[in-house]
């Protein structure tokens, strides 16, 4: 005789959203996964974010059809009474599962071989550059295209992060470490520990780091109340210093842009020797040491300091155009303050970013992410097929009336400095730390 179905509510399984207590639901089933967040292989983030709640559209983004074999374990035997699917959910999983059916997760194309070719060819060139050659010229060219070597490397650490780029998840981690470690200097474990958090709760003020950068930006003057950090686990303190370089941060962001890259450098040393649980530690540490012995070597080459200090400054400089476009991709976009809610998956994702429009032939130059909205609904798509899918996705999005953001390079530049003026305006304001423009507010902040 078989037994009944057990069934509980949506309060009830919310109930179960914290650490020691953990439950998701996925299709209908719910899941405890309380001892698995220990073991999941993206880290505890994500869980912890989306506890006590329906994850299927994330799950299905995130996870491939391999992962299913897994949650059997974690069945706790309840179905899920009283969720109700949302028009657009419903809609975005049938277009996963018509993706899927396509075999486009699979057909990765030859870009990571076309990537990998030209970072080698890329380092040769400097390398012999700068060993060969006594013109400052050819030198500063090398160290502008040692910032473009990063460039693609980092585009390459970002795809076998998302997606299996090589034969196996054994080769596909030694990928990471050359591309990201190894020859950008920044870790990837430092990479996959932030990035699965931006991708979970993309834009919210509390929740996603990168956003998270008090006290040189600010993107909404909700972070003037100094809030919390849940991911770093710290308030992001709004004091007179901060106020002073919000004030004028429409100035300073490029500028910072161009020394962006030590920023990465430490976060990337503060995780890697911290107490936090790091995968995979000692060999993100010895995929640092290869950088930080190549690099100094190289730059020690040259003849001069004069001529090290240029040649850093231009790697520098030419990476600044990578993190500017991480920014263009969501400075300018909606932000929220608290945790993401699963049923909306598909809105966060259309409010929180902004595709950026150019030609075919520069899909190089931006690495697939120019389609951030395609990007973060299907992360584990291959770049080769984001231009594919892009009007389908424009096409949901119009048909429930919600945001599919296309600017051009400059145009979301412009955007961007718009909302960073706006911010600075507000911070301006020394009679009150708390905004009184609600007008503003209305149009940056709330999605």
């Amino acid at each position: 005789m078989g037994s009944e179905k057990k069934f509980i509510t949506v309060a009830e399984l919310r109930e179960h959203n914290k650490a020691g207590d953990l439950w998701i639901s996925i299709q209908g089933k719910v899941y405890n996964v309380s001892n698995w967040v220990k073991e999941h292989p993206g880290g505890d983030t994500p869980l912890l974010n989306l506890g006590g709640q329906d994850v299927t559209d994330a799950f299905l983004a995130y996870h491939p059809g391999t992962a299913w074999q897994y949650l059997d374990k974690l069945f706790t035997g309840y179905y899920l009474e009283d969720f109700k699917v949302s028009e657009v959910s419903n809609d975005y999983r049938k277009l996963y599962f018509e993706i899927a059916k396509m075999g486009l997760f699979e057909k990765k194309g030859h870009g990571t071989l076309y990537c990998l070719t030209c970072v080698a060819l890329m380092l040769s060139i400097v390398v012999y550059g700068v060993l060969k050659s006594e013109s400052v010229l050819v030198h500063l060219v090398c160290g502008m295209l040692l910032g473009m070597l990063w460039i693609q490397s980092a585009y390459i650490g970002h795809d076998s992060g998302h997606y299996q780029v090589m034969s196996s998840p054994k080769y596909n981690r030694v990928v990471q470490l050359i591309a990201g470690n190894c020859l950008t200097g920044i870790s990837i474990a430092w990479w996959k520990w932030t990035h699965n958090a931006h991708h979970i709760a993309c834009n919210s003020l509390d929740h996603d780091p990168d956003l998270q950068h008090i006290p040189v930006f600010a993107v909404s003057s909700k972070l003037f109340n100094s809030i919390t950090s849940c991911f770093y686990g710290r308030k992001l303190t709004f004091d007179p210093v901060a106020r002073f370089l919000v004030s004028y941060q429409h100035f300073t962001f490029y500028p910072v842009m161009m020394v962006g890259r030590v920023n990465l450098f430490i976060q990337t040393f503060l995780l890697l020797f911290s107490s936090r649980n790091v995968p995979h530690r000692a060999m993100n540490i010895l995929g640092l040491l290869v950088f930080w012995t190549w690099f100094p070597l190289l730059v020690s080459c040259l003849p001069n300091w004069p001529e090290r200090v240029m040649f850093v400054l231009a790697s520098f400089a030419v990476t600044a155009l990578q993190h500017i476009q991480f920014c263009l991709n969501h400075f300018s976009a909606n932000v929220y303050v608290g945790l993401p809610n699963g049923n909306d998956w598909f809105e966060k994702q259309t409010y929180g970013t902004i595709d950026i429009s150019c030609s075919s032939w520069m899909d190089w130059f931006f690495g697939g992410l120019q389609f951030q909205l395609e990007h973060h609904l299907f992360p584990r798509l291959p770049r080769c097929q984001l231009r594919n899918i892009s009007p389908v996705v424009r096409d949901l999005c119009k048909k429930h009336n919600l945001p599919y953001r296309s600017l051009s390079f400059w145009a979301a530049n412009a955007s961007t400095i718009r909302t960073l003026k706006s911010a600075a305006q507000e911070a301006r304001d020394l009679t009150s730390p708390v905004p009184k423009n609600l007008v503003w507010e209305a149009v940056n902040t709330h999605g």
